[in-house]
Protein backbone atom coordinates (compact mmCIF):
# COMPACT_ATOMS: atom_id res chain seq x y z
CA UNK A 1 0.00 0.00 0.00
CA UNK A 2 1.30 3.44 -0.93
CA UNK A 3 2.15 5.83 1.98
CA UNK A 4 -0.45 8.43 1.05
CA UNK A 5 -3.15 5.77 0.86
CA UNK A 6 -2.12 4.37 4.24
CA UNK A 7 -2.31 7.85 5.75
CA UNK A 8 -5.75 8.39 4.25
CA UNK A 9 -6.85 5.09 5.83
CA UNK A 10 -5.43 5.77 9.30
CA UNK A 11 -6.38 9.43 9.62
CA UNK A 12 -10.14 8.85 10.20
CA UNK A 13 -9.36 6.23 12.86
CA UNK A 14 -6.96 8.58 14.65
CA UNK A 15 -9.47 11.43 14.57
CA UNK A 16 -12.23 9.15 15.87
CA UNK A 17 -10.04 8.17 18.80
CA UNK A 18 -9.66 11.84 19.79
CA UNK A 19 -13.39 12.65 19.60
CA UNK A 20 -16.23 11.88 21.96
CA UNK A 21 -16.59 11.90 25.73
CA UNK A 22 -13.35 12.30 27.61
CA UNK A 23 -12.72 10.56 30.93
CA UNK A 24 -9.16 10.81 32.18
CA UNK A 25 -9.90 9.11 35.52
CA UNK A 26 -10.95 5.67 36.72
CA UNK A 27 -14.29 6.85 38.12
CA UNK A 28 -17.12 7.07 35.64
CA UNK A 29 -18.25 10.54 34.64
CA UNK A 30 -21.75 9.13 34.10
CA UNK A 31 -23.31 9.41 37.54
CA UNK A 32 -26.97 9.08 38.62
CA UNK A 33 -28.91 12.34 38.66
CA UNK A 34 -31.87 12.54 41.04
CA UNK A 35 -34.86 14.69 40.12
CA UNK A 36 -37.86 15.41 42.35
CA UNK A 37 -41.50 16.07 41.48
CA UNK A 38 -44.32 17.20 43.77
CA UNK A 39 -47.92 16.21 43.02
CA UNK A 40 -50.65 18.09 44.88
CA UNK A 41 -54.29 17.38 45.61
CA UNK A 42 -56.53 19.95 47.32
CA UNK A 43 -59.46 18.46 49.25
CA UNK A 44 -62.29 20.23 51.00
CA UNK A 45 -62.72 19.72 54.73
CA UNK A 46 -65.70 20.01 57.04
CA UNK A 47 -65.41 19.89 60.80
CA UNK A 48 -61.73 18.94 60.61
CA UNK A 49 -62.34 15.90 58.38
CA UNK A 50 -62.56 15.37 54.65
CA UNK A 51 -65.84 16.56 53.19
CA UNK A 52 -68.29 14.02 51.80
CA UNK A 53 -66.87 12.31 48.73
CA UNK A 54 -63.40 13.83 49.09
CA UNK A 55 -61.82 10.76 50.61
CA UNK A 56 -63.02 8.68 47.66
CA UNK A 57 -61.61 11.22 45.20
CA UNK A 58 -58.33 11.22 47.06
CA UNK A 59 -58.17 7.42 47.03
CA UNK A 60 -58.68 7.39 43.27
CA UNK A 61 -55.97 10.02 42.78
CA UNK A 62 -53.45 8.06 44.86
CA UNK A 63 -54.28 4.89 42.95
CA UNK A 64 -53.77 6.70 39.63
CA UNK A 65 -50.32 7.85 40.81
CA UNK A 66 -49.49 4.26 41.77
CA UNK A 67 -47.86 5.34 45.00
CA UNK A 68 -45.33 2.92 46.40
CA UNK A 69 -42.32 2.71 48.67
CA UNK A 70 -40.02 5.65 48.04
CA UNK A 71 -42.86 8.17 47.71
CA UNK A 72 -43.23 10.68 50.51
CA UNK A 73 -46.77 11.80 51.35
CA UNK A 74 -47.59 14.77 53.54
CA UNK A 75 -50.64 16.81 54.49
CA UNK A 76 -50.31 20.58 54.25
CA UNK A 77 -52.69 21.90 56.88
CA UNK A 78 -51.35 25.35 57.67
CA UNK A 79 -54.12 26.21 60.12
CA UNK A 80 -53.88 22.88 61.94
CA UNK A 81 -57.67 22.62 62.01
CA UNK A 82 -58.03 19.26 60.28
CA UNK A 83 -56.65 16.57 62.61
CA UNK A 84 -59.33 14.11 61.52
CA UNK A 85 -58.32 14.53 57.86
CA UNK A 86 -54.73 13.77 58.81
CA UNK A 87 -55.85 10.55 60.50
CA UNK A 88 -57.95 9.63 57.47
CA UNK A 89 -55.01 10.17 55.12
CA UNK A 90 -52.66 8.19 57.36
CA UNK A 91 -55.09 5.26 57.34
CA UNK A 92 -55.53 5.50 53.57
CA UNK A 93 -51.83 5.39 52.71
CA UNK A 94 -51.26 2.80 55.43
CA UNK A 95 -52.94 0.29 53.11
CA UNK A 96 -49.98 0.86 50.76
CA UNK A 97 -47.48 0.25 53.55
CA UNK A 98 -46.56 3.95 53.75
CA UNK A 99 -46.41 6.38 56.65
CA UNK A 100 -47.41 10.03 56.64
CA UNK A 101 -44.52 12.49 56.66
CA UNK A 102 -44.26 14.93 59.54
CA UNK A 103 -43.80 18.03 57.38
CA UNK A 104 -45.01 19.04 53.93
CA UNK A 105 -42.75 20.58 51.27
CA UNK A 106 -43.33 24.13 50.10
CA UNK A 107 -45.51 24.23 46.98
CA UNK A 108 -46.08 26.93 44.38
CA UNK A 109 -49.27 28.38 45.91
CA UNK A 110 -51.00 28.15 49.25
CA UNK A 111 -54.12 26.07 49.66
CA UNK A 112 -57.38 28.01 49.65
CA UNK A 113 -59.31 28.39 52.93
CA UNK A 114 -61.49 25.42 53.75
CA UNK A 115 -59.16 22.95 52.04
CA UNK A 116 -56.09 20.92 52.88
CA UNK A 117 -53.39 19.93 50.44
CA UNK A 118 -52.04 16.42 50.03
CA UNK A 119 -48.52 16.45 48.60
CA UNK A 120 -46.89 13.38 47.05
CA UNK A 121 -43.15 13.81 46.56
CA UNK A 122 -41.53 11.39 44.12
CA UNK A 123 -37.85 11.17 43.24
CA UNK A 124 -36.44 9.53 40.13
CA UNK A 125 -32.81 8.62 39.45
CA UNK A 126 -31.45 8.47 35.92
CA UNK A 127 -28.03 8.45 34.30
CA UNK A 128 -28.08 10.97 31.44
CA UNK A 129 -26.00 10.34 28.36
CA UNK A 130 -25.98 6.55 28.67
CA UNK A 131 -25.20 4.45 26.75
CA UNK A 132 -22.28 6.44 25.41
CA UNK A 133 -20.26 5.02 22.53
CA UNK A 134 -18.96 8.34 21.27
CA UNK A 135 -15.33 7.44 21.95
CA UNK A 136 -13.72 4.23 20.82
CA UNK A 137 -11.77 2.42 23.50
CA UNK A 138 -8.88 1.33 21.30
CA UNK A 139 -6.63 2.81 20.13
CA UNK A 140 -6.53 5.35 22.99
CA UNK A 141 -3.67 7.81 22.86
CA UNK A 142 -4.80 10.19 25.64
CA UNK A 143 -5.24 7.78 28.54
CA UNK A 144 -9.06 8.03 28.63
CA UNK A 145 -11.37 5.38 29.98
CA UNK A 146 -14.02 4.18 27.57
CA UNK A 147 -16.85 6.64 27.02
CA UNK A 148 -19.39 4.02 28.15
CA UNK A 149 -17.41 3.22 31.30
CA UNK A 150 -19.76 2.97 34.31
CA UNK A 151 -23.01 3.28 32.35
CA UNK A 152 -24.21 -0.26 33.05
CA UNK A 153 -23.41 -0.25 36.79
CA UNK A 154 -24.75 3.21 37.53
CA UNK A 155 -27.86 2.78 35.36
CA UNK A 156 -28.72 -0.45 37.18
CA UNK A 157 -28.10 1.23 40.54
CA UNK A 158 -30.38 4.12 39.61
CA UNK A 159 -33.10 1.70 38.49
CA UNK A 160 -32.93 -0.58 41.54
CA UNK A 161 -32.54 1.82 44.47
CA UNK A 162 -35.83 1.95 46.34
CA UNK A 163 -35.45 5.56 47.46
CA UNK A 164 -33.56 7.55 44.82
CA UNK A 165 -32.97 10.42 47.24
CA UNK A 166 -30.71 8.09 49.23
CA UNK A 167 -28.19 8.47 46.39
CA UNK A 168 -27.89 12.13 47.44
CA UNK A 169 -28.40 12.13 51.21
CA UNK A 170 -27.85 8.50 52.19
CA UNK A 171 -29.10 7.07 55.47
CA UNK A 172 -27.57 7.86 58.88
CA UNK A 173 -27.90 4.29 60.10
CA UNK A 174 -28.38 3.15 63.67
CA UNK A 175 -26.17 4.79 66.33
CA UNK A 176 -25.50 1.40 67.91
CA UNK A 177 -25.00 -2.10 66.53
CA UNK A 178 -26.05 -5.36 68.15
CA UNK A 179 -23.15 -7.80 67.58
CA UNK A 180 -25.50 -10.76 67.94
CA UNK A 181 -27.68 -9.51 65.10
CA UNK A 182 -24.77 -8.52 62.90
CA UNK A 183 -23.13 -11.95 63.23
CA UNK A 184 -26.32 -13.96 62.84
CA UNK A 185 -25.93 -14.38 59.08
CA UNK A 186 -22.37 -15.69 59.49
CA UNK A 187 -23.46 -18.13 62.19
CA UNK A 188 -26.32 -19.38 60.02
CA UNK A 189 -23.94 -19.96 57.13
CA UNK A 190 -21.45 -21.85 59.28
CA UNK A 191 -24.05 -24.07 60.96
CA UNK A 192 -25.93 -24.94 57.76
CA UNK A 193 -25.68 -28.47 56.45
CA UNK A 194 -23.78 -28.56 53.13
CA UNK A 195 -26.12 -28.86 50.17
CA UNK A 196 -24.22 -31.88 48.86
CA UNK A 197 -24.69 -33.79 52.10
CA UNK A 198 -28.04 -35.18 50.99
CA UNK A 199 -26.59 -36.76 47.86
CA UNK A 200 -23.73 -38.20 49.90
CA UNK A 201 -26.15 -39.86 52.32
CA UNK A 202 -28.11 -41.32 49.42
CA UNK A 203 -24.92 -42.72 47.90
CA UNK A 204 -23.91 -44.30 51.22
CA UNK A 205 -27.34 -45.86 51.66
CA UNK A 206 -27.22 -47.20 48.12
CA UNK A 207 -23.84 -48.83 48.79
CA UNK A 208 -25.14 -50.35 52.04
CA UNK A 209 -28.13 -51.77 50.23
CA UNK A 210 -25.90 -53.51 47.75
Amino acid sequence: MKPHRLLAFLLPALLAACAGTQNRGLESIHQPVVSRSDYVFDASVEGGAFARGEEQRLAGWLAALRISYGDRIALDDASGSAPAARAQLAKLIGSYGLALSDSAPITAAAATPGTVRVVVTRSVAQVPGCPDFTRVQYPEFEGNSGSNHGCAVNSNLAAMVARPEDLVLGQPGAPTVDPVTSSRAVQTLRSAVPTGRGNQVKAENAKGGN
